[in-house]
């Protein structure tokens, strides 16, 4: 890895120089393992500690395949699938890779499903991309043989999410891709910067902005839950940037500064205001449901929601349907709080809003997307970042909620802070990295010591 890591580090090195490169036969990447799917068992979602499940483990190097790319990864960073796969719910990730096979079917799961890196190797067929690019990774895996994807590639029935349904994931030293998961790497942003948007950016673009969304326009009125976290700043730097106007719902006034800073001004801290839409495991509370909406008529002038960018899930969906105004749009994904969703269904049927699912996104979104952070029109949220043998620790964060932004992991850049080529374009935009990089010194002092 030594000779890989100089080379990147050079700035001589051309695509002659990485070919010659010899590929280690086997590499370390953080994994979940078929014999440990059972050790959670008995205890509540809540309980179950991603830090006892992933191990960081030596394994071997996938041969590249024709369409497929080998990268070097020098940063990722931690999704709710790293969490879920590392918890086995809502299943064991080992069910998606027998269902896929072939060097996929391990008994070991490398996971992570973001990456900022540099290619390697590529399979045969491949002519966009050569070793030596620096690139980042979108995560949707699909082979489109099917004429429902060619429309829309998230309809394809085989489209699978890399490194949660598919081995050789980004939190590690290498991994394996489809050639058409690249993108270019934004180069004023540093390595662990350029690993921490792919997969949430790309999913607020198509759940917020494209038209298989909620088709946001200039003027909307967006109500944002989470707003501070992986998905939800990016949510929420998606309506500022394309005129619109959020409405930031956070758990804590640290989160409240976190989006204030970014530019929101309509911040409403469920925490301290003290909502409680479930009176008890069974039964949600309509009244609070109705206080929610007039606090945010409040802040609004008088404004019901055009779109509720909701993630949550079973906790605050009966919530999302009654505030979202008449003709309103729901768009969800994720479910983070649980999957099983309530709701009134009269305040969806007579009120004529619309209830829209969405679930990453395609090339074409992933790649708009990557090109908004690449013209420093949206930036990275990123709070603390752990090595590589700290993953537990990262995805305990997310589990828990003790995290703002993106969780991110260095994988084989040695330091925070490299990788920026283009300093022209850091220098325009420096103010705005460092607001978004969310400088909650609690955890980055946690982050350091654990280093």
């Amino acid at each position: 890895m030594s000779e890989i890591l100089s080379a990147i580090e050079s700035d001589d090195a051309g695509p002659r120089d990485f070919e010659a490169l010899p590929v280690p036969d086997s590499y370390r990447g953080v994994v979940v393992r078929r014999e440990d799917v059972g050790m959670f068992e008995g205890l509540r979602t809540g309980e179950k500690d991603p830090r006892r499940s992933l191990r960081l483990a030596e394994v071997r190097t996938p041969e590249v395949g024709p369409g497929e790319a080998l990268i070097a990864v020098m940063a990722s960073s931690v999704n709710y699938n790293t969490v879920w796969s590392s918890i086995f719910e809502p299943l064991p990730t080992f069910t998606f890779l027998k269902r896929l096979g072939g060097k996929h079917d391990l008994p070991h799961h490398v996971l992570g499903s973001d990456l900022a890196g540099v290619v390697l190797r590529v399979g045969t067929g491949v002519t966009a991309w050569q070793p030596g690019d620096r690139v980042v990774a979108h995560c949707l895996d699909v082979e489109l043989e099917h004429p429902d994807g060619h429309g829309d590639t998230m309809l394809d029935p085989q489209q699978r999410i890399w490194g949660f349904e598919t081995n050789y994931g980004g939190l590690a030293e290498l991994a394996l891709v489809k050639a058409n998961q690249l993108m270019p790497k934004p180069e004023h942003l540093t390595w662990e910067e350029a690993a921490a948007p792919g997969l949430v950016n790309s999913t607020a673009y198509r759940q917020l902005v494209s038209a298989n969304g909620a088709n946001m326009k200039q003027g909307d009125t967006v109500l944002i839950w989470g707003a501070s976290g992986g998905l939800g700043s990016y949510a929420t730097q998606l309506a500022l940037n394309g005129g619109a106007t959020p409405v930031c719902v956070v758990s804590s006034p640290q989160k409240a500064e976190v989006v204030r800073r970014a530019g929101a001004e309509l911040i409403i801290d469920r925490s301290a205001e003290g909502y409680r839409f479930w009176s008890d495991e069974h039964t949600q509370d309509p009244r609070e449901w109705k206080r929610f909406g007039a606090r945010i008529r409040e802040l609004t002038g008088g404004q019901d929601p055009d779109i509720v960018f909701e993630h949550p899930g079973r906790e605050t969906f009966g919530a999302s349907v009654y505030v979202a105004r008449r003709g309103g749009t729901i768009v969800t994904c994720a479910s983070t709080s649980g999957f099983l969703h309530q709701y009134d269904n009269r305040y969806l049927w007579m009120h004529l809003k619309r209830v829209i699912g969405t679930h990453f996104a395609t090339y074409r979104e992933a790649w708009e997307a990557n090109r908004l952070v690449a013209q420093g029109r949206i930036h990275p949220t990123l709070s603390t970042v752990y090595p590589l043998e700290k993953t537990g620790q990262a995805a305990y964060d997310v589990h828990r909620n003790t995290h703002q932004g993106k969780v991110g992991v260095l994988c084989l850049t040695p330091s925070e802070g490299l990788g920026v080529r283009d300093h022209a374009l850091r220098a325009r935009h420096l103010d705005a990295i460092n607001r978004f990089r969310i400088a909650d010194g609690r955890r980055a002092e946690e982050g350091a010591a654990l280093r």
